[in-house]
């Protein structure tokens, strides 16, 4: 190839599987990445929103999925995601139980609900407190009982996904985006000699070896450049709103303790004078006692002489 391009990127990833020329890419993809939750394989889909190169191309705002319906009636969607965010597993969620309402039309019943199964490939490591690369979500309750078999969702973190050796096809196609950049169509790997894997690189060279094709890849890539940038951006101020609003939170909290260190003194010092005060006037009750007493002393003095000065008069008397 004239030049290296990366399957990632969504026009390359949207024309591999999107595209009606390689709907039996798609039927392989489908089938590597579900397994055995399908209960027989696909043999045969049809695509929802096949890829319009004239169309994808000239619209920054292209859908960038792959939806696909196969023969029992069954709904995929495939997605790739280069940057995570905040919201992206609301959004992630939000879009299956889109595409899984859509199938209903006026006047049909519930009955007609058909599984709805949503692969997302992420470049960037969105669970990082979850061990692994491969993550399944059905809806089930606390003991692991299903409340209806109706698909799920299948989340690959790339960027966790470590493999040198392919040892499935699910495998085999995460080793192709993860290293599909790097590959050179004409040394293929021992991996990679396989009829499906000949088709996606045949894809790759379109975009490498057609002027038009490649000048819209470098758009795409540089548009995507730029999303990467305006998020990094976001996030970083995002980061500096919220560094400034802990930090303000932080001197309200400093200022709250040295309110509540003052009003605690202040209410010492009171206890304090309180406590000098009951000692004040303690020591004047002990003082009106003493002196209550000194006096009580001197009437009984006072009184005893009066009685003995008596008993002299009377002795003289007699």
């Amino acid at each position: 190839m004239r030049h290296a391009i990366d399957p990632k990127i969504d026009c390359v990833f949207k024309a591999l599987l999107g595209a009606d020329e390689n709907r039996r890419l798609l039927v392989h993809f489908l089938n590597a990445m579900l397994g055995g939750e399908l209960g027989a394989a696909i043999t045969e889909v049809q695509i929802l929103n096949p890829y319009n190169e004239r169309e994808f191309l000239t619209d920054k705002l292209s859908i960038v999925d792959v939806k696909a319906r196969d023969g029992r009636g069954r709904r995929y969607q495939i997605e790739i995601q280069l940057l995570g965010y905040p919201d992206l597993l609301a959004r992630i969620l939000y879009n299956w139980a889109d595409l899984y309402s859509q199938q209903l039309e006026s006047g049909q019943g519930y009955e007609q609900l058909k599984p709805t199964y949503s692969i997302w490939l992420l470049a960037d490591e969105l669970l990082s407190d979850r061990a692994g690369y491969r993550h399944r979500y059905r809806l089930r309750d606390d003991a692991g009982r299903e409340l209806i078999d109706h698909g799920g969702i299948w989340l690959f973190e790339l960027s966790k996904f470590a493999a040198e050796r392919v040892e499935s096809e699910e495998q085999r196609w995460l080793k192709f985006f993860r290293d599909g950049e790097r590959l050179d169509a004409a040394a293929l790997p021992a991996w990679m000699d396989t009829a499906e894997m000949r088709q996606a690189m045949s894809t790759l060279k379109g975009f490498s070896e057609k002027e038009r094709a490649y000048h819209a890849y470098q758009a795409r890539q540089e548009y995507l450049r730029e999303q990467r940038s305006l998020q990094r951006a976001l996030e970083q101020a995002r980061a500096e709103l919220e560094a400034a609003r802990q930090a303000k939170e932080a001197a309200w909290q400093a200022k709250e303790e040295a309110l509540r260190e003052q009003e605690a003194e202040r209410q010492a010092k009171e206890a304090a004078l309180r406590e000098q005060e009951a000692e004040r006037h303690a020591k004047e009750e002990a003082l009106r006692e003493q002196e209550a007493e000194r006096h009580a002393k001197e009437a009984a003095l006072a009184e005893l002489a009066r009685l003995k000065a008596q008993l002299l008069d009377d002795s003289s008397q007699a």
